[in-house]
């Protein structure tokens, strides 16, 4: 029966049918424009780059150059790469523009697409960043289309791993700036660790476009980036927790593969109390005592690192190291490290090296960094999957951009065995069925482990695995001909071949290829009938000199590929055989998307047992128990709709669970970030201030009145005073001798005489200091004293809230909310940390002592500790609160004749314990400045 849903969009369309309508008007509009522009000559399309910032400064929109703009960029695109925008790609550069999601299929030409609104918002002058997945795309990107910027006039730079300060700040400066989201983030990380605004790298954060967005924006959203620096070598201690683990019993601890849990059970407390004791490292009596916090930690991290994290899957010994594999691309992770102990666990399991820990000087999500741009867009082959979040969470909608050519892919429902066994034989009959008509295979795995498992069986039914090392030893094994197709060679693309992905994937389209590979299979490079004509070119002709001979091989080698083409296509396109569905159905489609590029035929089918991981964790049983019941055999498959419905409602179950812990994860980390971003502008105020003289006065106005409430109770009577510890804390913080006991015997004295008291007493001292130093000195040592203080607190704070992140969950066991409760615990934990700044600020400047009279210089970049960047480790579990809090910071005050009562926007900077700009009689910090 048909549903009242499907019978509306049959007639009105659907919601996505009627957004891409309406942007049909404005492509015929561009249409119209390009006769025009065609007759142009290359200087005028140039000029006309010139003419639209003109335009911009005399007020017209960008929407308004829109159609212009688009129609000078398609034919500077003809031009410069012989490359024309169809149609759809307008739409999708729209799209893009209007800060939507555009989703395109794999082929569909995304990468041009970007060009249209890359071009468009560079007008304006404020920067645009264009953000891939690695390193080889950034580049790649920026020189492909790079040319066509250039040829219109507008700078292109790019930012990749291992530039200096000063080629990133060249690369930023530029109109267009490509780079990957890691390089992109950890450059913001560092601007605000530094001491002086012209070190800085960034210059804002105007408009980004997320390549591949669904990749950076949810798969990686929940790993934060850290710069850390080392803390001590415990290298023996993790070697020797490591140990304890292989004499655990499958009784001694509960493992969840749901939820990536491990626990010790009541028998493994019991047993590890006895090993920690022989071990010299159980202190006080039971193991759960509250000095042995940190060895129940990591004997935990090291349960999990034998017991959930599989070598191949999670990740790969290389070199002597650890090296992470994405879940989501199986690609190597260098320089990712997991948080939390747990990568020295993986250490000590594989017994390498093991790296200190790290103590976290700055971190940041991507989901909190690209939520600072002023507009975001992106683009992939599969978001639709994940609308209800990029709207939730990045407000950004998911718009669907129909194919250029009619999508002539074959689908097939999955098949369903009973054992793995069965199914790996189905998938080896129908790779020789493949192999015997000349049709390109690609065999999509799930992990390392189960690619070299698949290359096995094939090794066992005859085939040989090709030497993807030589380039031009594979490249041979793929020319198509009838020896290859009689020699059954396959090649394998994981993690393990990372640097040979590109020569891999441009062959794997070659009539008879085999490719077995990861869930890094390609992104961002199509797979090519035929093969790709320009990898061919650079693996055969190498530095070859440009010249008839040269243009001869080269026309030799693109007749070739258009020959192997129609061979590829006569055998029904590239076959994607899957072996196992993944618990995202977008990864699914994204193996599915590698076939049938732009308009090409194509054939997909997922085989899968009860056994894979998906079927087993999620409720295999009774499945098996249903098929026995139905009399299959051995050997035979279901295949069924039905199948394909239950296992999309499975994985959407996973999705949605994984959506609710992303959005749990950030409101956490929303309250960290508001903190973050309180500090890091507080600190471009303070670098950017001349003067902080008003600045540091308040701060030391506000520990006096600390001082005084904390010893002087409100309307107390002298002798209940304090004046023991009124008069250690004057000495301690404020450097000062006076007489504090006499004057709590003066008759009629009160808790304001001695806060005015000691204000002026403070203030002398300080006046003495400038006198003696001179303004120019001091203002510069009290800057430098400043922003190290406000650093070095930061940094305890962060290590402070993230004790309190993993802790906060046992509220709930009290009937709290444990997210209100991180809330008001970091909240109060800011306020002590601008307090313990203020105090320790006030303290040294009230001691300092220069012994030459010479302008002390700023802490430069090169007295920055220690550091590293790393894509976080496992997932974080939150960390900012809603309170405006600010610092201290009173340059720039308004005078009080700017200044209207009844409009704050005239006050400018208020000081705490001025009388409040309103006219209430009261001080600032109690009336409209109270936090």
């Amino acid at each position: 029966m048909v549903g009242l849903g499907a019978i509306a969009r049959k007639f009105f369309g659907s919601a996505n049918d009627r957004k891409v309508k309406t942007y049909r008007g404005r492509v015929e509009a561009i249409n119209a424009l390009e006769p025009e522009v065609a007759a142009l000559s290359d200087e005028e399309l140039r000029a006309r780059t010139a003419e639209f910032k003109k335009q911009l400064a005399e007020g017209a929109k960008l929407d308004d150059l829109l159609p212009a703009a688009f129609a000078t960029v398609r034919e500077a695109a003809k031009r410069v790469l012989g490359q024309r925008h169809f149609d759809v790609q307008l739409i999708g550069g729209m799209v893009l523009h209007d800060s939507g999601i555009a989703e395109m299929k794999t082929g569909e030409g995304k990468t041009l697409v970007a060009t249209l609104a890359t071009y468009l918002n560079a007008l304006e002058g404020k920067g645009v960043h264009v953000i891939t997945v690695n390193d080889y795309l950034a580049s790649r990107d920026a020189g492909w289309m790079g040319r066509v910027y250039r040829f219109l006039g507008l700078t292109v730079g790019v930012i990749v791993h291992g530039l200096d300060d000063t080629q990133r700040h060249a690369a930023y400066a530029c109109d267009i700036t490509y780079g990957t989201n890691n390089e992109f983030g950890f450059d913001y990380l560092r601007d605000n660790m530094k001491y002086e605004r012209g070190s800085m790298c960034q210059r804002g954060h105007h408009f980004a476009i997320v390549d591949e967005v669904d990749s950076i924006l949810i798969d990686e959203a929940r790993t934060p980036l850290i710069i850390s620096g080392p803390l001590e070598d415990r290298s023996d201690f993790y070697n020797t927790i490591d140990t304890f683990v292989p004499h655990l019993d499958d009784a001694d601890f509960e493992i969840d593969e749901k939820q990536r849990t491990a626990n010790f059970t009541e028998e493994g407390n019991e047993k590890l109390e006895k090993l920690l004791s022989e071990a010299g490292l159980l202190k006080g009596e039971g193991l759960y005592d509250t000095e042995n916090v940190s060895v129940v930690h990591h004997l935990q991290q090291a349960l999990k690192a034998h017991k959930l994290f599989q070598r191949d899957k999670d990740y790969i010994v290389r070199n002597g190291e650890v090296v992470i594999i994405d879940e989501f691309t199986g690609r190597m992770m260098p320089g990712r490290r997991y948080s939390e102990g747990l990568h020295q666990a993986l250490e000590a399991k594989e017994h390498v090296a093991i790296q200190p820990e790290n103590q976290t000087l700055a971190s940041i999500t991507f989901q909190n960094y690209f939520r600072m741009y002023d507009k975001l867009a992106g683009m992939t082959g599969t978001a639709a999957t994940e609308a209800d979040e990029f709207a939730d969470i990045y407000k950004l909608e998911v718009v669907e951009i129909p194919t250029n050519l009619p999508v002539r892919r074959i689908d097939d429902d999955d098949e369903v065995y009973r054992s793995a066994g069965e199914k790996y034989k189905a998938i080896v009959e129908l790779i020789g069925e493949c192999k015997d008509r000349g049709q390109p295979v690609l065999v999509g795995t799930t992990s390392i482990e189960k690619s070299e498992l698949i290359a096995e069986i094939l090794k066992k039914n005859g085939y040989r695995q090709a030497d993807v090392s030589d380039p031009l030893a594979f490249r041979v094994l793929y020319d198509g001909d009838q020896k290859t197709q009689e020699e059954r060679v396959f090649a394998v693309l994981n993690a393990r071949y990372h640097e040979q992905e590109a020569a891999i994937i441009s062959q794997a389209g070659v009539p008879g290829a085999i490719t077995i590979a990861t869930n890094m299979a390609g992104r961002g490079t199509d797979i090519q009938l035929g093969g790709n004509a320009d990898m061919r070119i650079q693996i055969e002709l190498g530095d070859m000199e440009e010249g008839p001979e040269r243009e001869a091989k080269e026309a030799a080698i693109h007749a070739d590929i258009e020959r192997l083409k129609q061979i590829a296509l006569e055998a029904g396109g590239l076959y994607v055989v899957a072996t196992e569905r993944h618990e995202s159905r977008r990864i699914d489609n994204q193996l599915r998307g590698r076939s049938g590029r732009q308009g090409d035929p194509g054939h997909t089918r997922f085989f899968l047992s009860l056994e894979d991981d998906l079927m087993r964790i999620f409720g295999s049983e009774k499945m098996d128990s249903m098929l026995q019941r139905l009399g299959l055999k051995e050997g035979e498959a279901i295949v069924h709709p039905w199948i394909n419905k239950a296992l999309e409602k499975a994985q959407q179950k996973v999705e949605a669970r994984n959506f609710d812990a992303r959005k749990n994860i950030l409101k956490y980390d929303d309250v960290m970030n508001d903190q973050r971003k309180v500090v890091f502008d507080q600190r471009l105020e303070l670098m950017d201030g001349e003067d902080l003289a008003d600045t540091i006065a308040d701060m030391r106005e506000e520990v006096i009145e600390d001082i005084v409430t904390r010893h002087i109770p409100e309307k107390a009577y002298p002798e209940q005073w304090d004046t023991d510890g009124l008069l250690e804390e004057v000495r301690g913080v404020l450097n000062m001798d006076l007489p504090v006991k006499d004057w709590a015997e003066e008759e009629g004295i009160a808790d304001e005489e001695v806060r005015d008291r000691l204000r002026r007493a403070a203030a002398e001292l300080m006046a003495r200091k400038v006198g003696q130093y001179g303004p120019d000195i001091m203002r510069q040592v009290e800057k430098a004293l400043l922003l190290q203080a406000l650093d070095q607190l930061w940094r305890e704070h962060l290590a402070t809230l993230d004790h309190l992140r993993s802790v906060i969950g046992f509220r709930g066991y009290a009937q709290r909310d444990p997210l209100q409760e991180y809330k008001t615990e970091a909240f109060t934990l800011f306020e002590a940390m601008l307090a313990s700044l203020r105090q320790i600020v006030t303290a040294q400047l009230m001691r300092v002592e220069l012994m030459q009279q010479e302008a002390p210089e700023l802490p430069g970049d090169d007295d920055l500790p220690p550091m590293q960047a790393t894509h976080g480790g496992e997932p974080i579990d939150g960390y900012a609160d809603e309170g405006n809090v600010a610092l201290a910071s009173r340059s720039n005050r308004a005078t009080a004749t700017e200044r209207d009562q009844n409009d704050p926007s005239t006050w400018g900077k208020v000081g705490r314990n001025e009388l409040c700009p309103c006219g209430s009689g009261k001080k600032y910090k109690h009336c409209h400045g109270a936090l």
